[in-house]
């Protein structure tokens, strides 16, 4: 029995997905420790856009750990956060005229959720918050509830109050989608909040995910999502916008929503904002309601990780001209081409935006046994969406044409033989 076995909590998942001891990555490869190689389509679920060990990244660390840079200052002003922060403000905010305040939180996804969720009660002085079916927003109490997945719920062991559900507004081809349900749910809780006697107050936010990568790989429709702002706006909530998982060029733009018409009060940031898997978490918050915090009302003893300041800095790089993103939308379109003809097959449908593509076996034990198999023949890919029933493919931004051919290959393969 390994160590793994006698010592490591039975919580553990993704490694009984991938029986086996990872020694080495480097960009869109593992290694283990036989030797074996395995193409990475699951990139830490988003966290590795720029893939494993990025050699900019990684000299950079090097380089600044030999001078004894400061790597942990809680909330204090370093050298490495204000070079993040200024090339963050020159690349990111400024050309999209975006005034927002950068709050930097406990270096993860669900940590940057609680403190949007915490602010927008503060602006408003409302409990209540709407969250779409099949979103996931993060594992704490706060953004627990705001997540639909009942497995995940089930282990809070506490009632998930002052959330409410509704349908989310994607495109027709995604997951549970009956074309204009989304609109339809709009339309109620408008007619809910203009009538007094209804029994139903507006919310202190709207959260919502512009693709719900872990829901199933679920495109928001555009009008949609702008109906969800509007809303928001024309009742006094707060539009918050989850790009944890499918910001920083994962879309073929920085931000998910950069061809949206969009403009949310708060951006919650996460995984790839650190560059190459160093945690750090940030929202992207309006002058106007950051202003309403108080000093030291949401705190967090790794939100100023040096380490992840530095990297991250190295990965805005890659924002400074359009060279990743022109391959982003390269790479898109072979993902597309390799994999849209399995949607002719019965009960499978293909969906997605940029790099991040879901396929729909419409069966969660099918897509576990495509899983398997092409973990098998060298790939690794995960399953989400209801039951597990879509095949998730999200591989590092920067993964070579060749790996990606092989990969697409792989998988494509696999499909084809479980749904025969």
């Amino acid at each position: 029995m390994s160590i793994f076995e006698q010592r490591e909590s039975e919580i553990r998942g993704y490694c009984r997905v991938y029986p086996v001891v990872f020694k080495s990555a480097s960009n869109a490869r593992q290694t283990d420790e036989d030797g074996n190689q395995y193409i990475d389509f699951f990139a830490g679920a988003g966290v590795l856009n720029f893939g494993h060990n990025n050699a900019r990244m990684k000299q950079a660390m090097i380089d600044y750990l030999q001078e004894d840079g400061v790597t942990h200052s809680l909330d204090m002003h370093t050298t490495a956060k204000a070079s993040f922060m200024q090339h963050f403000t020159d690349t990111i905010l400024e050309p999209r005229n975006m005034p927002h305040k950068m709050q930097f939180i406990g270096p993860t996804g669900t940590n940057a959720v609680e403190a949007a969720l915490k602010l927008a009660r503060r602006v408003t002085a409302r409990h209540d918050i709407v969250a779409f079916h099949h979103g996931f927003h993060g594992m704490t109490l706060g953004s627990l509830a705001c997540t639909a997945n009942q497995y995940f719920r089930g282990a809070a062991g506490v009632p998930l109050n002052h959330v409410s559900h509704h349908a989310f507004g994607c495109e027709p081809e995604c997951e549970g989608c009956e074309l204009g349900c989304g609109e339809q749910s709009l339309q109620r809780l408008r007619q809910q909040y203009e009538d007094s006697s209804s029994g139903v107050l507006p919310p202190a936010a709207f959260i919502v995910e512009t693709i719900q990568a872990e829901g199933g790989v679920n495109v928001a429709n555009k009008q949609w999502l702008q109906g969800v702002q509007q809303l928001a706006r024309d009742f006094g909530a707060l539009f918050i916008v989850d790009d944890i998982q499918v910001g920083m060029g994962r879309t073929g733009s920085f931000f998910s929503f950069d061809d949206l018409d969009i403009d949310p009060d708060i951006i919650c940031l996460a995984k790839g904002i650190g560059g190459m898997g160093t945690p750090m978490a940030l929202n992207l918050i309006k002058p106007e309601y950051d202003k309403l915090w108080s000093p030291g009302e949401h705190t967090g003893t790794f939100r100023g990780q040096g380490l992840s300041f530095v990297a991250g800095d190295v990965a805005l790089e890659y924002f400074d001209d359009d060279t990743l993103m022109q391959q982003v939308k390269q790479k898109t379109a072979r993902i597309m081409q390799k994999l849209t003809p399995l949607s002719q097959q019965p009960g499978i449908q293909v969906r997605g935006k940029g790099m991040i593509v879901g396929v729909d076996l419409g069966d969660g034990d099918k897509a576990k046994t495509v899983v398997n198999q092409c973990f098998k023949k060298g790939l690794l890919v995960g399953a989400c969406g209801t039951g597990g029933r879509v095949i998730k493919v999200i591989p590092p931004l920067t993964i070579p044409d060749d790996d990606l051919d092989q990969g697409l290959n792989i998988l494509y393969a696999a499909v084809n033989e479980v749904m025969q």
